[in-house]
């Protein structure tokens, strides 16, 4: 089927509120990304941005964004869209981060506990590449 011009505009629109949204989480980070007490909040806020950016994808070119978190998951759902080079390490690592909110004291934790502020940079470096790829291809 295809989409007329005005369908097509609101699922580009629809696109652009997700990235609209990673860039919210991205905006967090650079606030307190020097602060060594919020490494969980800079991972946290980190893997929100790449999971809303992944979606933003998908939003503009299927219309249908899968109800989940899984950052790997939804990396291969775009591939055939737009192919994104990410550290292998770090997209599992970031994955680990998504907690259900019912543990809040989880917020943001790697398995192995809060993370170093040089990997909560790494985790924030990775969410801006991802970010600033897909803003240029889809905004």
């Amino acid at each position: 089927m295809k989409l007329s011009g005005q369908a097509k505009w609101f699922m580009k629109k629809q696109a652009e509120e997700w990235l609209k949204a990673a860039a919210d989480d991205l905006k967090v980070v650079e606030k307190i990304q020097h602060d060594e007490s919020l490494t969980n909040m800079i991972a946290f806020h980190a893997q929100q941005a790449i999971e809303k950016t992944l979606k933003g994808i998908l939003e503009e070119f299927e219309s249908r964004v899968p109800r989940i978190h899984n950052l790997i998951k939804l990396k291969d759902l775009t591939e055939k869209y737009i192919e994104l080079e990410i550290d292998k390490l770090s997209i599992e690592r970031l994955n680990e981060i998504y907690t259900d909110t019912r543990y809040p004291s989880d917020l943001g934790l790697i398995p192995d506990g809060k993370p170093s502020l040089k990997l909560a940079k790494t985790f924030y470096a990775t969410a801006i590449e991802v970010y600033d790829v897909v803003a240029k291809k889809i905004l």
